[in-house]
């Protein structure tokens, strides 16, 4: 097949069925931070957690032809702030999920968690429904970075949280950490790597915040650090991580040996989703369609949950101009890469579409091919967006 004309789409047959996953999306938050651009809104008043929850099995139900036979390799409950719920309430959805659904022998179920809206209690509960992973998002130890990224807890908190995930029986959770904030020095920064290491995290998400349109950070945007700064403080954490004994697997993920993300990797990988809740979003492999759609969800909480007819917002194909690099835009972030077979089977597009791109970013040192196996170079990883434009 030649190159793809913009804009043109032809059938893709050798379409294969990626492994599944499970996004559940829990719209609500006590604080909109300001450089959020998730579909979060502000809880006023007591939430309507039993129709929420009941809304979402029934959006399952609608979306249950999408499963196509497969196992949930994971469960991804992201917000918004999820936390606010009770582990009571993700026991009732995880066991009408289990009655719906085949659940991975192994499956990961990860809950997203805020450092000020828990308890040891709470995490008790959420390990006895069923949730075995958590996601805390602690963004920086820094109290006063704190304040400016509008969170609702301190450095205290985050501490507390890790303390009693750890007590509840987590022994796999994640700390989520910003780097490159207003004013912050490459040693602030990577004082805050060593305090989420001393926490023992089997995971660690380390990313530059960004700041996204519709955000208060957008309006009013923080004066920016040079880009000097922003590269000093990555090659120090890169070390620091490093000599910790975290693997990276990703541009902004870290691991202990065996605890990647399966969720994230299914991501990274244009692996499947379905996606429920307000504003979820998911990704479809329909092979004896010969395509793959993206579907959408009601993002307005009371819109959804009035919505018992339908809660999709839409389900559009991917024009197979575009999957090149979709595919690419997750899988080149991985250190890993992507094999040859992958992304024939999930996309239905022959290796040549992108052999050219590749051989020339090859020759300028930013990929690397050896077998059937491609992906970046150190150097690619550190110019992806460069990386990926190749592709455009």
């Amino acid at each position: 097949m030649g190159r793809l004309r913009p804009g043109h789409t032809v059938n893709t047959p050798g379409l294969q069925l990626p492994p599944l996953s499970l996004y559940v999306h829990v719209p609500w938050c006590v604080r909109k931070c300001p450089y959020c651009d998730f579909n979060s809104h502000e809880a006023s008043g007591a939430l309507p957690e039993d129709d929420y929850i009941r809304a979402l099995i029934e959006d399952l139900d609608q979306d249950l032809a999408m499963v196509q036979g497969r196992s949930l390799q994971s469960i991804f409950i992201g917000g918004g702030t999820p936390s606010l719920f009770s582990g009571r309430s993700y026991g009732r959805l995880l066991t009408a999920i289990a009655q719906r659904t085949s659940l991975a022998p192994d499956v990961e179920i990860t809950l997203e968690a805020n450092p000020g809206t828990t308890e040891y209690q709470r995490f008790s509960d959420y390990r006895t429904a069923g949730i075995n992973r958590l996601s805390i998002g602690a963004q920086s130890f820094d109290d006063a970075q704190l304040r400016t990224l509008g969170r609702i807890h301190d450095s205290t908190e985050i501490r507390r949280a890790a303390r009693e995930a750890h007590r509840a029986g987590f022994d796999n959770f994640n700390i989520d950490l910003m780097y490159a904030l207003p004013d912050q020095t490459p040693e602030a920064a990577c004082e805050d790597l060593r305090q989420a290491l001393q926490l023992e995290p089997a995971h660690l998400s380390w990313y530059q915040l960004t700041i996204e349109p519709n955000t208060s950070f957008y309006k009013r945007p923080p004066d920016a650090l040079p880009e000097e700064t922003v590269i000093d403080t990555q090659d120090r954490g890169l070390s620091l991580l490093e000599s910790a004994g975290l693997q990276r697997y990703e541009v902004s993920a870290w691991a202990r040996p065996g605890r990647a993300s399966v969720h994230n990797l299914n991501y990274w990988t244009f692996g499947d989703y379905l996606g429920i809740g307000a504003g979820a979003h998911g990704k479809i492999t329909l092979p004896g369609e010969s395509r793959i759609v993206r579907t959408r969800k009601r993002r307005q909480p009371d819109h959804y949950l009035k919505s018992s007819l339908t809660r999709s917002a839409g389900c559009d194909p991917v024009p197979d101009n575009q999957l090149v690099l979709e595919f690419l835009m997750n899988a080149l972030r991985l250190t890993g890469g992507f094999t040859v077979p992958q992304f024939e089977a999930h996309t239905g597009l022959p290796f040549g579409t992108l052999e050219k791109q590749v051989e020339s970013l090859t020759d300028r040192g930013l990929m690397t091919c050896e077998g059937e196996r491609c992906r970046t170079t150190p150097r690619g990883l550190q110019l992806l967006d460069s990386v990926l434009e190749t592709f455009l």
